[in-house]
């Protein structure tokens, strides 16, 4: 929720032309699997802040590190547990539908942020990265003077990447009953292509937008359901 939160400040700042200041601090572990040779010497929370000795500015650039490297291969991690640096040599195991090597473990980039101005979200009922586009446009409009809203109630899903990208979510169809039934009037929805994998695993696959227009019609709503694929679209939209 935190890299989430991030993501949002910074393209929020990136777009509204304000200064932030981003550092990555390493791997957040976010759950580990069973036959993980890691798992006992890992733990749900710590931080990844090295692998051989290596930094990484990503948690991309971590993955392609050790994906190429045959199963069996042992590893030095470098890793933050309870404000301590701590240490540990496994080895790799085969990733389960896959065709690459890992160390079994969930991960998400762990960076912190800092504006001039503080930011703080508050997600007490929120249980995932799905409102990444949503804390992004509160946060850049209260940027910008507030001008966006112009007395609409505004609804809308999709996580938001550091780069500005708007990312699929799962339970679109219950978000727009939920934000009909809370007066809005104009609903966001990830419109991102289905990938020629996914229409051959699901001929009939639908898109977030795709569901999401179908389940406002479904109950008649009034809502204007609006695809996005990056959060320019979304500015530009309301800018209208």
């Amino acid at each position: 929720m935190q890299s989430a939160i991030n993501d949002a400040i910074q393209v929020a700042y990136k777009k509204a032309g304000r200064s932030y200041q981003r550092k990555y601090l390493g791997i957040y572990v976010m759950s580990l699997m069973k036959r993980s040779q890691f798992n006992g010497k890992l733990a749900i929370g710590d931080t990844v802040t090295m692998i051989d000795g290596h930094h990484f500015k990503s948690s991309t650039a971590f993955i392609n590190y050790v994906k190429d490297k045959p199963v069996g291969t042992k590893v030095t991690i470098t890793y933050q547990h309870k404000g301590q640096t701590k240490k540990t040599t496994q080895s790799l195991i085969h990733l389960p539908n896959t065709k690459r090597s890992g160390l079994g473990i969930t991960l998400v980039d762990h960076s912190t942020i800092k504006t001039k101005t503080p930011v703080k979200v508050t997600v007490s009922d929120i249980g995932g990265p799905s409102a990444g586009l949503m804390f992004t446009t509160a946060i850049y409009d209260q940027l910008t003077g507030g001008h966006l809203r112009k007395g609409r109630k505004i609804a809308g899903t999709g996580t938001m990447a550091s780069n500005g990208a708007v990312g699929p979510i799962g339970g679109i169809d219950k978000k727009v009953v939920a934000a009909n039934h809370e007066g809005a009037t104009i609903f966001f929805a990830p419109d991102i292509p289905a990938t020629a994998a996914m229409k051959k695993a699901d001929p009939g696959y639908q898109n977030n937008y795709q569901v999401a227009k179908k389940a406002a019609k479904k109950i008649h709503s009034h809502m204007k359901i609006v695809p996005v694929k990056n959060f320019t679209d979304a500015v530009n939209y309301l800018a209208k």
